[in-house]
């Protein structure tokens, strides 16, 4: 029988395994180089193929995983609508992040005090008079104290010298807070950012924690506490050579220590009744700030201050671009179910990002303000509740979200309350309310009613009309919100899959 001829295993017919043999001529050198770039050859695809491998495993692992989208105007509560689904079903996952948070806390507080500073030098400056013949026969002069002399400027305001001093002091934290805020930001761009700001994919998280951690060796038994006159001195600049930079740096490393000698400054000018007065005047409410905690100065301003969970739900930091926050359900129905929420940017300059996170979202959770006398910060003229319909109007209505299920938090009921409570009447802001009962439950009826007419109008397709009415800082009130919410979205993803 006739036989065919191999060479080294080769078909010599094959063009391509000829092209691929050894030169007849090979030398010992040629050869092992030839064998090196083969096994390296053999490696890079081999990492290749593992890479695809998990691509292909990731792939199938969040085609499994349920994706839910906060959606919502600026300060509509979506982060907070966050920390609480974290709180709630995955508590060892936001036990880790208690120290970032802990430093967001008491730079939202120092932002606070830097507000009241500056509405208490508004109405300096705007109590100011010149003394003429006529005021000094009245007696009228500074802080009680009657002018003699025409000509000389004079404060009509009951603010007196004692809140003068108390100011004078706490512009001391100012620098505090531009050194954590390069820290967070360090690129913050033309104009700088009026809020407490972060980038998203920064590692913000894991910059504050190493911040906390610092401060607290600082705080141990080493290191002497830092008194509120030297702070004051170095960060104004001292006189004695050696003594300022330390102090200054001190400052700057450790504003619990900080805000700590400044304790009892920061209570006294709050609890102030005739400050209290000038705020109202002012028609300033700062407990309607987000991440407002004064009211809580006296712990937060503390040297063992440790953030509660209703502490870091309250806390305000603002997100710039799309952040994806991944966890595991730890308890409940499924545990162990990979959850993905998306934490979008709510501006007007970037809801034209919003689209690409459309699409395979089982479910948006839509948060709607009731702040019918507010306006939007990058558009006074806009008011913040037509902004919100006007959202959900394009929500309800894209054809993107058809089968997507949207659930409606009509948020911060609590401001709304005070908001009434106050006599400020809906159909100043909003005409069409008419002469409707001004209470708490004919407005959340009425504005409930008109973002359900436009889901029930401009869905592409039926489908049903989920809402809640909520202050999501309350963890407790909101937490049985969630767990509702939680179940819905898992029963539709499950009829999506054909499960049930």
């Amino acid at each position: 029988m006739a036989s065919r001829s191999f060479r080294n295993g080769t078909d010599s017919d094959d063009p391509l395994a000829r092209a691929l043999q050894p030169p007849i001529d090979e030398t010992p050198e040629e050869r092992a180089a030839r064998m090196r770039e083969l096994e390296d050859a053999a490696r890079v695809s081999k990492e290749i193929d593992d890479s695809i491998a998990r691509d292909r495993k990731d792939y199938e692992r969040r085609k499994r995983a349920i994706k839910i989208l906060l959606l919502g105007q600026a300060e509509s509560g979506k982060s907070t609508t966050l920390k609480n689904f974290q709180l709630q079903f995955s508590p060892q996952h936001f036990a880790k992040e208690r120290a970032a948070w802990k430093t967001i806390i008491q730079l939202n507080l120092i932002r606070c005090i830097k507000r009241l500073l500056e509405v208490l030098q508004e109405e300096w400056e705007s109590s100011l008079q010149t003394t003429t013949p006529a005021s000094i026969a009245k007696g009228k002069g500074v802080a009680g104290r009657t002018p003699t002399t025409p000509g000389v400027r004079f404060s009509t305001s009951p603010l007196n010298d004692h809140h003068r001093r108390i100011r004078l002091r706490l512009k001391a934290l100012l620098p505090i807070e531009d050194e954590l805020m390069r820290k967070l930001l360090p690129d913050p761009g033309p104009g700088g950012e009026r809020d407490v700001c972060v980038r998203a994919g920064s590692g913000w998280k894991g910059v504050l924690a190493a911040l906390s951690a610092n401060t607290s060796t600082l705080d141990g038994a080493r290191s002497p506490p830092l008194q509120p006159q030297p702070l004051v001195s170095a960060l104004k600049g001292s006189s004695r050579p050696g003594t300022g930079n330390s102090q200054v740096q001190a400052a700057k490393d450790n504003p619990i220590a900080v805000l700590a000698a400044y304790r009892d400054d920061i209570v006294t000018l709050w609890e102030d009744s005739v400050v209290q007065g000038v705020l109202k005047r002012h028609n300033v409410r700062l407990q309607d700030m987000p991440g407002f905690f004064l009211n809580d100065a006296g712990r937060v301003a503390s040297l063992n201050y440790e953030p509660t969970d209703d502490d870091i739900v309250r806390a305000r930091v603002r997100t710039l671009g799309v952040e994806e926050h991944r966890f595991t359900m730890e308890s409940g129905a499924l545990p162990g179910t990979e959850w993905y929420i998306y934490d979008v940017g709510g501006s007007r300059t970037v809801r034209q990002h919003w689209i690409p996170y459309f699409d395979d979202v089982q479910a948006i959770i839509f948060l709607a303000p009731l702040a019918f006398n507010l306006t939007l910060e990058e558009d006074p003229k806009v008011n913040r509740l037509e902004d919100s319909i006007t959202l959900w109007r394009q929500v309800c209505q894209n054809t993107l979200l058809a089968k997507t299920t949207l659930i409606l938090f009509l948020n911060k009921m609590d401001i709304l309350q005070a908001t009434l409570a106050a006599g400020i009447r809906v159909a100043k802001y909003v005409p069409s309310y008419g002469d409707l009962p001004n209470d708490v439950q004919n407005v959340t009826k009425y504005f409930r009613d008109k973002f359900r007419g436009y889901h029930k109008r401009l869905s592409p397709r039926s489908r049903p009309f989920y809402f809640h009415e909520t202050s999501v800082i309350d963890t407790r009130s909101t937490a049985a919100i969630l767990v509702g919410v939680r179940e819905g979205i898992l029963r539709a993803h499950l009829q999506s899959v054909n499960v049930i």
